[in-house]
């Protein structure tokens, strides 16, 4: 007789069953319900929580909490120095920075989880408010000093059809890398995927593949084993900063969304 139990979430009709956790011998697993479930209660914690801070802040200094999301990209830097010039005037101030691919942030934007998303590239931002940031993203190929390509000033497409490729989700999204290369992705030789290119970087630097990504993220000067070589044809990425329409802004997101317009 199997020591395997399962347990049911019974939804609102009382009808409807999904099961939420297989329960063995010596551990708990969930269902793709019960992660489903699991990710829904976090974020539900997290709005709350946003939620309170918000409601619960002083009237009468600004203070509190603003939440951004973007992509990995040196040009974030512009955000960094609106951050640095609301802190400097308003100490009270918190910045909380939450890194993940343009799909991710737009979900984490649309349900209010963050004030402000950063995307990189091509989208449809028509149904944000936005700006664009006055600096761009060069694409390329970071690799080891000692790769063939390495002796190359640029990356043609061609350079790397036959190559072992690490790309990040970023990368196979909407940003126009995968229209550069001429060829499906499917028929690449894709050997690895991710979404923080410190981690991808580790794996460049074993020399498991070349990694196709942005300019100036990882440094490759002085001692370091990498390089990095701009593709060609170029292809830059600008940078935009949305966020919803119609949204009831905190203080402080208001003096945050001011700093960064002076900036621009």
């Amino acid at each position: 007789m199997s020591n395997t139990y399962n347990l049911y979430l019974v939804i609102i009709d009382g009808h409807n069953k999904q099961k939420l956790f297989i329960r063995g011998n010596r551990k708990v697993s969930l269902t793709p319900a019960g992660m489903l479930l699991r990710k829904r209660a976090e974020e539900i914690l997290e709005l709350h929580d946003k939620t309170f801070n918000e409601l619960n802040a002083p009237k009468t200094e600004i203070c509190g909490d603003i939440y951004i999301g973007g992509g990995e990209s040196y040009a974030m830097q512009i955000i960094a120095k609106a951050a640095r010039a609301v802190r400097d005037e308003h100490p009270a101030v918190r910045f909380h920075i939450f890194s993940g691919d343009s799909a991710t942030i737009a979900e984490r934007l649309d349900k209010g989880l963050i004030d402000f998303g950063v995307f990189i590239g091509v989208r449809d931002l028509s149904r944000y408010d936005s700006l664009r940031l006055p600096l761009s993203d060069t694409w390329g190929v970071l690799m080891r000093k000692d790769s063939p390509l390495s002796q190359k000033e640029k990356i043609s497409p061609e350079d790397l059809w036959d190559k072992q490729l690490l790309l990040s989700r970023q990368t196979l999204g909407k940003s126009g890398v995968t229209e550069w290369f001429n060829k499906p992705v499917e028929e690449l030789n894709v050997v690895g995927t991710g979404n923080l290119l410190y981690n991808t970087s580790l794996l460049v630097k074993e020399g498991l593949g070349y990694a196709v990504t942005l300019d100036k993220i990882i440094n490759t000067t002085g001692d370091s084993d990498l390089c990095f070589r701009p593709l060609y044809p170029d292809l830059i990425s600008h940078l935009e900063i949305a966020w919803k329409k119609h949204e009831a802004f905190s203080r402080c997101a208001e003096v945050f969304l001011e700093k960064l317009r002076n900036l621009i």
